[in-house]
């Protein structure tokens, strides 16, 4: 049975990937189990990679890992009816089981992403990435594993003394350990040591992807980031609200271009190396972003509103104005990032309201 979603919106986003000139042949016949599968960027890669083993008949088989079913899996029910997909459910913070599945490529991305549950499960976010990461780095050595793709984060380089450099992979600034929010940049600091240690001592193949500002079709609308709720007012039909000046900038990469820099690394990168994954072209402040997002679909007469962040603790805010990162490394590749900020927030828009 083939896979093809019934969102025209991802379907033609996975299309896109899978017609791109990626060494798509050294799937063939593998297990790709993917961690955190029901996530936002995790469900695109399964999608993408049954999309792919169908367009090429490569029979290549996914395995996702989730902590609860069906609660974290609303993104993968399309993937389901496949004979070569399946949800193994764990939480990584435990033991692996004597039943854990095995796999030829490792995809490691379940991590608490949102800074809602920095404050609210610091200890579960700092577990994912240091302790389950242990046990599936050692289990990866285990069964001989041909490759390990870390998911990390821009949160890695922390604050830098000058916003107006662009940082490369070796660029790393402040992280107060004693903030709540450290625990999320800390722990993706260790989880990468962990991989260049395991990589080092045991030869295992360990991949590193940093993304930064990520957004496109099955994202949550109310993970609390500021571009998601932007979407959610669209979809909703009501005024945008931004909770702050708007004056911090961030740069927003839309998810095939995303997607296709993962693929990029874990089928090209240079093992014990990281990559950022990111569009510097697609830099624009929140009022700007909130501005454009409202503008895109005139005939809902949208507005823009200004209030005040009221924080309660849970969503702890990042204190960077301004990051821009260096992409030449995974250029260098022949990955480059090519969705601007409008024709990416009206595809994801439109996603939600097909």
């Amino acid at each position: 049975m083939g896979f093809k979603d019934s969102n025209p919106i991802i379907n033609a986003d996975l299309e896109h990937i899978v017609s791109s000139a990626l060494p798509w042949e050294f799937f063939r016949d593998k297990t790709v189990m993917v961690t955190g599968g029901g996530g936002f960027l995790a469900a695109y890669l399964v999608k993408t990679l049954l999309y792919a083993s169908n367009k090429y008949e490569l029979n290549v088989k996914i395995v996702a890992i989730t902590r609860s079913i069906p609660e974290n899996c609303y993104r993968l029910l399309e993937c389901t009816p496949s004979p070569n997909f399946r949800i193994f459910k764990h939480d990584l913070n435990a033991p692996l089981p004597p039943d854990f599945p095995t796999a030829n490529i490792v995809i490691h991305s379940a991590s608490q992403a949102s800074p809602k549950y920095f404050g609210t499960d610091p200890v579960g976010t700092i577990k994912t990435n240091s302790i389950g990461t242990m046990f599936l780095l050692d289990h990866a050595v285990q069964h001989n594993a041909e490759r390990f793709l870390f998911f990390s984060s821009g949160e890695v380089y922390g604050e830098l003394p000058d916003s107006s450099k662009t940082i490369s992979e070796d660029d790393y600034g402040f992280v107060n350990p004693l903030k709540l929010r450290s625990s999320y940049a800390e722990s993706k600091r260790l989880g990468e040591t962990m991989c260049v240690a395991w990589e080092h001592q045991y030869g295992l193949p360990t991949l590193i992807v940093r993304p930064f500002h990520t957004y496109g079709p099955g994202m949550s609308l109310d993970d609390g980031r500021v571009f998601a709720d932007f979407v959610a007012d669209v979809v909703a039909k009501r005024d945008i609200t931004v909770k702050s000046d708007g004056s911090a900038f961030r740069l927003f990469c839309y998810l095939t271009d995303a997607t296709l820099g993962f693929l990029t690394v874990l089928l090209k990168g240079e093992f014990g190396q990281a990559y950022n994954i990111a569009n510097p072209k697609a830099e624009i402040s929140v009022k700007e972003l909130a501005r454009t997002i409202s503008g895109l679909f005139p005939e809902r007469n949208l507005g823009v509103r200004f209030e005040n962040l009221i924080l309660d603790g849970s969503y702890l805010k990042s204190s960077i104005v301004r990051q821009v990162p260096s992409i030449e490394k995974a250029i260098g590749l022949g990955w480059e990032p090519v969705v601007d900020v409008p024709t990416g927030f009206k595809r994801t828009i439109l996603s939600y309201l097909e």
